[in-house]
């Protein structure tokens, strides 16, 4: 896995030397590549050369002649993972501007991938003669190559120690998905629902609902019952509430009267007198 500390043992056991800032970062980038798995074919003046990219040959060479040119840099690598989709990648490097533009392109690409890193951002201008304190932001540069070029080259599985970017994702993708779910455990009425504005004992818009009101057919109560009054589902019947044997509660004195013939005011409103909804 690549981070700051394999970096930083590439670099030491490489032991190049720098003429400045700019070589530093350079060659750091190289560093990150070979600590990825990377093997080294071509660097200098020959890796800007057709022949070292199309070539087959995947041995490695030394860094010798890394940074003879000013302000431009150049390397080909050979991945030797047999699973990995590609087997060559150039990796080109130019100075502007106080920036290092890195291009990477692999033999199975036809477009580079790109990259800028700020020179000064990276190097420690007073760093010294020590590798580890020549560099001070090290660690950036690691995580901006492995999100930016070598996770997206497909081909190596160690090319980052973590994808930042990949969580965020999953974390988004996880936070959107909905989940329907009831809000509340009172069920829904079927039908239509009760409009209080709707007509009262004689249509008249008051809230109070009548026997034959229409809207009791909305819920499955209504006139449209065989055998039984306006209003009144099947089976229903009234249960008498007083102490048995007491005199004044005896069960006849619960009997309804029967309906009246056709329609007319039921018996628990005739006390309303003209089916007015005001007490």
């Amino acid at each position: 896995m690549v981070n700051e500390k394999s970096v930083m043992a590439v670099i030491r056991a490489t032991r190049p030397t720098f003429r400045n800032d700019n070589d530093k970062v350079a060659f750091a980038v190289h560093a990150i590549f070979l600590a990825s798995g990377c093997v080294l074919t071509a660097t200098g003046p020959p890796a800007f050369t057709d022949a070292a990219f199309s070539s087959p040959s995947k041995d490695e060479i030394s860094i010798e002649g890394w940074n003879e040119l000013e302000d431009e840099y150049a390397y080909v690598y050979a991945n030797l993972e047999k699973d990995s989709n590609w087997k060559k990648v150039i990796v080109k490097c130019l100075v502007m501007n106080g920036k290092l533009l890195i291009d990477a392109l692999t033999d199975e690409n036809s477009e580079p991938l790109h990259l800028e890193i700020d020179v000064e951002e990276i190097v420690n201008p007073n760093g010294g003669s020590n590798y580890s304190t020549q560099y001070r932001n090290l660690d950036t540069l690691v995580k901006r190559l492995g999100l930016g070029i070598l996770s997206k080259l497909g081909g190596s599985s160690k090319a980052t120690t973590s994808n930042p970017a990949r969580a965020e994702s999953e974390s988004s993708e996880r936070s959107s998905v909905v989940v329907n779910k009831p809000t509340s455990g009172i069920p829904e009425l079927p039908g239509p629902l009760l409009d209080p504005s709707g007509g009262g004992f004689s249509g008249d818009g008051s809230m109070l609902l009548g026997p034959n009101d229409p809207r009791w057919l909305g819920i499955g109560i209504g006139p449209g019952f065989e055998g039984g009054q306006p209003g009144v589902p099947p089976g229903a019947r009234f249960d008498p509430y007083g102490p048995p044997g007491v005199p004044g509660f005896e069960p006849f004195r619960f009997v309804r009267n029967p309906g009246r013939p056709g329609g007319g005011t039921h018996p628990d409103l005739e006390h309303f007198g003209d089916g007015s909804d005001f007490i």
